[in-house]
């Protein structure tokens, strides 16, 4: 364990941030997406719900300021969105922007050309969140 890092950054995360460059999308997703169908890199964090990996991510990612870094995946055609969902990501992460949300299939062709995706315990509906990484500023 290292002073500093949220316990539920496993190391195969904190080596998948490490090594994301500028532009790279995360997928954190939630437990019923399909993610070892969708991409080869998959970290699993069973039993973690989205909101805490996204605290624990946050002090270590910095987010794209260049492009809207934060997407969702919307809801299909005559389903709801529950927006207690996004005010947990929101709250978790400490952001207020634009938050793009994308059509189910399209969130999945992103998914296939993210870096990584994230497992995770979260149950919720659409609880799925992708962060695009920016650039580290200089100390």
């Amino acid at each position: 364990m290292l002073k500093g890092i949220s316990p539920v950054v496993s190391p195969d995360l904190l080596k998948a941030l490490a090594e994301m460059g500028h532009g790279d999308e995360l997928v954190i997703s939630d437990a019923h997406f399909p993610a070892h169908t969708i991409n080869a890199n998959v970290i699993r964090a069973d039993g973690v719900g989205a909101d805490r990996l996204l605290a624990g991510i946050i002090p270590l990612l910095e987010l794209d300021a260049y492009a809207t870094p934060v997407i969702m995946m919307a809801p299909v055609p005559g389903d709801t969105l529950d927006p207690a969902v996004e005010r947990k990501y929101r709250a978790a992460i400490g952001y207020e922007g634009k938050i793009e949300r994308v059509e189910r299939f399209a969130f999945y062709e992103r998914a296939k050309k993210a870096f990584a995706v994230v497992l995770s315990g979260e149950t919720a509906k659409y609880g799925n969140i992708i962060l695009k990484k920016g650039v580290t500023p200089v100390a």
